[in-house]
């Protein structure tokens, strides 16, 4: 008879979170349809006043873009130019790590909002595979691309504009050189994110520790070869400041095409839509873990 409580009790628990997860999945197509969601009456009428066919959960999602790019062009360049300006002081791996941790922890500040993409490659790969709506793209590429550029202009009003501190990206060899390790790099970055951040049976709290990881490798094994890029709008915004435009092209096609070959890729291999839990029947990793401390 107790068991068969406890049998009951576990069916009525998982049911709940079976109808939290539809409930979070019914929002998240919400958001990313630009549709009102879960506004409230006084945003509705705002935008009804306004006459505009925007929500305001779209506007935050592209001001949380706008946020996130340019806080990690801001740590991430602001990085490099210190590390040049100071003549070694933060070092090589220093550079690394700061990249690699400045988009971890914007992807936990923002990513609940806006998905964190910082990156048009990645938002365009997104579209490409028909994860992300196509008709947001634009305000997307154009948030990323505000954010990098105003970090950019703050960097050079803070540290100076001297050409020896430019922290855009060139090429070390050739052109063709940077083009491929560019492709390459975007490619393991994009297959990355599409397994920890699209895929169910990933352990979604651990997205950013991921992401991040890839990002200080990549930066490790491509910094010395093409600058590591990996994102158009980390190239364009000191560009555009600097007035540099040296070899742009392999910063806006690289990237792309490998964020796109790496999404399409991790596509061929996702062979069940079943999320962790029916697999494990265990839940959240990290639930999993205070529950076996607490046992």
């Amino acid at each position: 008879m107790v068991q068969e409580e406890e049998r009951g009790k576990r069916e009525r628990e998982r049911e709940r979170e079976r109808q939290r997860e539809r409930e979070r999945m019914a929002e998240v197509r919400s958001m990313e349809e630009g549709t009102l969601g879960n506004a409230t009456e006084d945003q509705k009428n705002c935008i009804s006043k306004l006459g505009l066919n925007i929500s305001i959960p779209f506007l935050q999602k592209i001001f949380a873009e706008v946020l996130g790019t340019y806080f990690l062009i801001f740590a991430g360049c602001g990085a490099v130019t210190v590390d040049k300006k100071t003549k070694g002081v933060i070092t090589f791996p220093g550079v690394c790590a700061v990249w690699g941790l400045a988009i971890t922890v914007m992807i936990y500040a923002v990513g609940h909002i806006s998905g964190a993409h910082f990156n048009p490659a990645v938002t365009i790969a997104f579209a490409a595979c028909r994860r992300f709506s196509l008709k947001q793209v634009p305000a997307y590429v154009g948030a990323q691309m505000v954010g990098a550029t105003l970090a950019s202009g703050t960097l050079r009003l803070l540290l100076g504009g001297g050409r020896e501190l430019f922290a855009g990206t060139t090429p070390a060899g050739s052109e063709v050189q940077a083009l491929v390790m560019e492709f390459i790099v975007s490619f393991y970055l994009m297959f990355v994110i599409s397994g920890v951040a699209t895929d169910n049976r990933a352990i979604g709290e651990l997205a950013g520790i991921a992401v991040g990881a890839t990002i200080l490798l990549n930066v490790a094994i491509s910094g010395p070869v093409s600058g590591a890029s990996m994102n158009p709008a980390r190239t364009l915004g000191p560009a555009i400041i600097a007035n540099r435009y040296q070899s742009i092209w392999v910063y806006i096609v690289g990237p792309s095409s490998g964020t796109i070959a790496g999404a399409w890729t991790y596509n061929l291999i996702r062979y069940t839509d079943k999320p962790l839990r029916e697999l494990t029947k265990s839940g959240s990793f990290l639930k999993s873990l205070k529950m076996r401390g607490s046992g």
